[in-house]
């Protein structure tokens, strides 16, 4: 029964979906762009952190890789947990985790408790995608599954922007802590994401597709205890191996443009933190725009090509605001490279979601995506040894980083599915007699 959406209805897009379904959309939605939040706010202090405890700034990144790297961990158990016992619990779990590591790690009584609670909080935050983004893109219509995939991810620039912001207006330097919030305060700041919860738990539904679903494995008998083993079966492998690489670029991509520039701009340009807030907050409203923009033109061209244009033009961008000194040229660059690049992440949902049946779906798309984060977590770390152990300053390696990891993104996008208009059916697609008796 899987299949391609044919001529589209004549209801508007908005209209489409059910209470229900925006509901569901709405809780993946929150999840995420909470997620974002209590992440980017350590890449704003990790300075303060530094001269706080007295450790390396190498040191502190350390935290942000690690961090990272956990993720894997969560993404797979929630993946698992997802795809067995539903959506909506999972997801509940995860925000409730990273928040209240991000509430203990804001009262840290040393550098070594700070590193523990900041990198447990990695597996709550890796927790949240699978879940989420099975969620939404289940429970969403074919036709702008596109779209909506590119405001779900953007969301993402959303948190960073809110935690821009929160850094720009409230943030003060630990010897006036008394007039508003210091590092610490930041990060206790993120506790807040688990009033989310409660409204989770009352208003979403599991989605109607993976319900059938676990019908029919019952039913039949022919329960998929495993699913993330089934992701490196033959009818699947290719998608696989693409998306990992696709997604291991797309992370070093990202913290190759969005981990540095913070410490970049106040370490060596001077910059104040009102100053660094602005091209963070507006560049991550851009990237907002930029995800639902592409997302929305993946439903009229294709996946591959929505994703392969901007990444594409954005190789050329890098150079604008990583070879200038002057704050005017820097900031028009770096907001013109977010408006452009912030289209690379748009299909992480939906086209991770629809290279894979509904059994396997979120421990599939929940160990694809995070891997990329184990190879996301070396740049930060990789970058500042160069630039600071090695005395070459952040702006050449974050370029040389960016546009390489550019190229490789273009090509594993290239060498994708293209899945534009995909059905996600409830049937039970994967089974082998001898592995699911």
């Amino acid at each position: 029964m899987s299949g391609i959406v044919g001529t589209a209805s004549r209801v508007p897009w908005w209209k489409e979906p059910t209470k229900d379904q925006w509901y569901a959309y709405l809780a993946a939605w929150l999840g995420w762009t909470l997620d974002a939040f209590d992440f980017t706010i350590f890449l704003l202090i990790m300075l303060p952190i530094s001269q706080d405890f007295g450790v390396p700034l190498t040191a502190v990144t350390a935290v942000f890789a690690v961090t990272l790297w956990l993720r894997l961990f969560g993404a797979t158990a929630a993946g698992w947990l997802a795809d067995r016992w539903g959506r909506k619990a999972p997801l509940m779990i995860s925000i409730l985790w990273y928040s209240i590591c991000n509430l203990i790690a804001g009262f840290s009584p040393s550098f070594y408790f700070l590193f523990l609670f900041r990198a447990l909080l990695g597996i709550g935050m890796g927790a949240e995608w699978p879940a989420g983004a099975a969620l939404a893109m289940e429970s969403w219509p074919a036709r702008s599954r596109g779209l909506m995939s590119g405001v779900l991810q953007g969301s993402w620039g959303l948190g960073y922007a809110l935690s821009a912001a929160a850094y720009g207006l409230l943030y003060t330097p630990l010897e006036n802590w008394h007039k508003g919030y210091g590092w610490r305060g930041m990060l206790i700041l993120g506790v807040l994401p688990a009033l989310a919860c409660v409204w989770i738990r009352y208003y979403v539904k599991e989605p109607e597709v993976w319900s059938k679903n676990q019908q029919i494995q019952a039913e039949t008998k022919k329960e998929v205890r495993l699913p993330l083993f089934a992701i490196f079966k033959r009818q699947y492998l290719w998608n696989t191996i693409t998306g990992c690489l696709w997604m291991a670029a797309n992370f070093c991509v990202y913290y190759s443009i969005w981990a540095l520039p913070g410490t970049y701009l106040q370490k060596e340009l001077g910059w104040t933190p009102a100053m660094v807030a602005t091209p963070l907050f507006w560049g991550n409203i851009l990237v907002f725009a930029s995800s639902a923009f592409w997302g929305g033109v993946s439903d009229k061209i294709g996946r591959r090509w929505a994703l392969m244009i901007p990444c594409t033009i954005a190789i050329f961008i890098t150079p604008i605001y990583l070879t200038t000194r002057d704050p005017l040229v820097f900031l028009l660059g770096f907001l013109l490279q977010a408006l452009i690049v912030g289209g690379k992440d748009t299909l992480n949902p939906a086209w991770l979601s629809e290279r894979y049946p509904t059994e396997i779906r979120a421990s599939a798309a929940g160990f694809v995506y995070h891997q990329g984060a184990i190879w996301g977590g070396f740049v930060a770390p990789v970058l500042t040894y160069f630039a600071v152990e090695r005395g070459m300053g952040f702006a050449w390696p974050m370029m040389v980083s960016t546009m390489g990891w550019l190229v490789v993104l273009v090509i594993a996008v290239f060498l994708g599915p293209e899945t534009k208009g995909k059905v996600l059916v409830a049937d039970l697609e994967i089974f082998e007699r001898e592995e699911y008796p």
